[in-house]
């Protein structure tokens, strides 16, 4: 077999991953946006409607729906932000945090399905070198 590069692995990965993820969700009943949102509204809420697009890098109007579909299945709720009355405050409720306590069950389950074929030891040295090739160790 021809040998791969690093990044077309991690690409192969990274997909395998998602789709891991994205399956365990559904058994929640959360679509993979829809929790990134969700967990962005628990992370930084209260926050403004704007600032949270910004913070997860997704159009208005793509926001806009997922909030729609958030708030009608009752898991967040927006409300006048006491800062600025004209922009719209997102917040978390108590049935939207007890079901991303379920995704992250479900979501650290699809890693270990993922992570598998590694080693404990392999797993933590695997986390950590991703976390410095991708810009994000501490």
């Amino acid at each position: 077999m021809k040998e791969q590069g690093a990044g077309r692995l991690l690409g192969r990965a990274a997909a395998r991953g998602r789709a891991l993820v994205a399956a365990a969700l559904a058994e929640q009943d959360m679509r993979m946006w829809h929790h990134v949102v969700l967990s962005a509204v628990r992370d930084l809420g209260p926050v403004a409607q704007a600032d949270l697009g910004r913070g997860v890098r997704l159009d208005p109007k793509d926001l806009v729906g997922i909030l729609n579909d958030l708030q009608a299945a009752g898991l967040v709720v927006r409300e006048p932000d006491p800062k600025d009355r004209r922009k719209n405050a997102v917040s978390l409720t108590a049935r939207g945090a007890r079901l991303l306590t379920r995704c992250e069950k479900a979501a650290r389950a699809a890693d270990d399905e993922l992570l598998a074929p590694l080693s404990a030891a392999e797993r933590e040295q695997f986390t950590g070198m991703l976390r410095r090739i991708s810009g994000t160790a501490d």
